[in-house]
């Protein structure tokens, strides 16, 4: 995560690049190998991530293709092509999901400085300590999930293929990942088998990083307007005793700093709802199909004695399982604070009520003279 040597310099925070360091790296490293994560560059670092991108679409067609073909043609057991469309579909969604947030880097780095922006600005202790409560929680979630995805997913690419026999006829070939088109014979002969492995295995990367890295944006961007939130209110109940207002001792002054954070936390909200939309929609719906084939999946194999089978679906079904759970569980700390307007617009009020009644007892003591009359 490179940070700018001017904006450090001046940052009210002293901990600012260590804290936006913290939050970002696992996002950094993850979808910055597909090429999504979007950080300027020049020379011919630029052109990485283009190549990354196009790499990515390749071997996700290079390993749908003829899976597709091998399910409509050669295919004839129900129960297999049950467990193929389903791997098929979520190449697919994973394909959906790989655009959208192509088509949204320019969002997504929009989002990421207001992110920095609010970490740079923090001047208290307290503050600072609200918003790493929140950015944990966005990090643990993201981690949770990269490490269910991946065992998973390490699993299902490297270790189960090698684990159930494999023939074409009366012939036993060589396993694969995703099924191929019988009219490619050749992908079952070295050195072919080889790269075609490999390219299968570059495609499950691809589609469970994508997944992956959705998930710890939307953890990563819904935590951080939770802490804001909590920033916002918190400034509201210190109002009148100005504790959390540096150098800010007009009240009416404090107020147009809490409506100015107020309308930062509303815009951050609006462009994050314009990357994630789509890809939230697409990610829980899939889920909830993937889910129910897993669950077909493991029941077919408990009744087949397959215990790798059973233990890499169970795996896969955890992962899903709590990537839905992920966007129920940001969607309930957004939902916590739903009236939080409503908060703002009564505290305002209940400010101005206070303030109204000690001004009226302070001219309750005022003496008449001549320096507080108007003539």
């Amino acid at each position: 995560m490179e940070i700018s040597p001017d904006r450090q310099a001046t940052s009210l925070n002293a901990s600012y690049q260590r804290d936006v360091q913290y939050i970002f790296t696992p996002s950094n490293w993850i979808l910055g190998s597909i090429g999504i994560w979007p950080i300027p560059f020049r020379g011919i670092r630029h052109h990485i991530s283009k190549i990354s991108i196009f790499t990515c679409n390749f071997v996700l067609s290079f390993a749908m293709v003829p899976c597709a073909l091998h399910i409509i043609y050669d295919q004839k057991d129900l129960n297999i092509r049950l467990k193929l469309s389903g791997l098929l579909g979520f190449c697919g969604t994973a394909m959906l999901k790989f655009f959208v947030l192509v088509i949204r880097r320019p969002k997504i780095r929009k989002c990421i400085e207001y992110v920095e922006d609010d970490w740079w600005q923090v001047k208290f202790k307290s503050d600072r300590e609200r918003m790493l409560k929140y950015a944990g929680i966005g990090r643990n979630l993201s981690l949770i999930c990269t490490t269910t995805m991946y065992s998973a997913g390490f699993i299902y690419h490297l270790i189960l293929p090698f684990c159930v026999e494999h023939k074409l006829g009366n012939e036993t070939i060589r396993p694969l990942v995703y099924p191929t088109y019988s009219e490619f014979s050749q992908s079952h002969i070295s050195p072919t088998y080889e790269i075609v492995y490999m390219a299968h295995c570059m495609c499950g990367y691809t589609i469970y990083t994508v997944t992956v890295g959705t998930c710890g944006l939307a953890a990563i961007f819904a935590t951080h307007a939770c802490g804001q939130i909590q920033m916002v209110l918190s400034r509201l109940e210190d109002l009148l005793d100005g504790k959390n207002f540096d150098q800010i001792p007009n009240i009416q002054q404090r107020i147009a700093a809490i409506v100015k954070s107020h309308v930062q936390v509303m815009r951050f909200a609006a462009v994050v709802e314009e990357v994630l939309q789509e890809i939230c929609l697409v990610e829980f719906t899939s889920s909830l199909c993937t889910i129910c084939l897993l669950e077909y999946y493991c029941i077919l194999d408990w009744q087949a004695n397959d215990r790798v089978g059973l233990l890499t679906y169970f795996m896969l079904l955890v992962s899903f399982v709590f990537n839905v759970f992920i966007l129920c569980y940001i969607g309930e700390l957004l939902m916590e604070k739903p009236n939080w307007n409503n908060v703002l617009f009564d505290q305002l009020v209940s400010t101005s009520a206070a303030i109204s009644s000690r001004s009226y007892t302070d001219n309750r003591h005022v003496q008449p003279s001549r320096k507080n009359q108007c003539w």
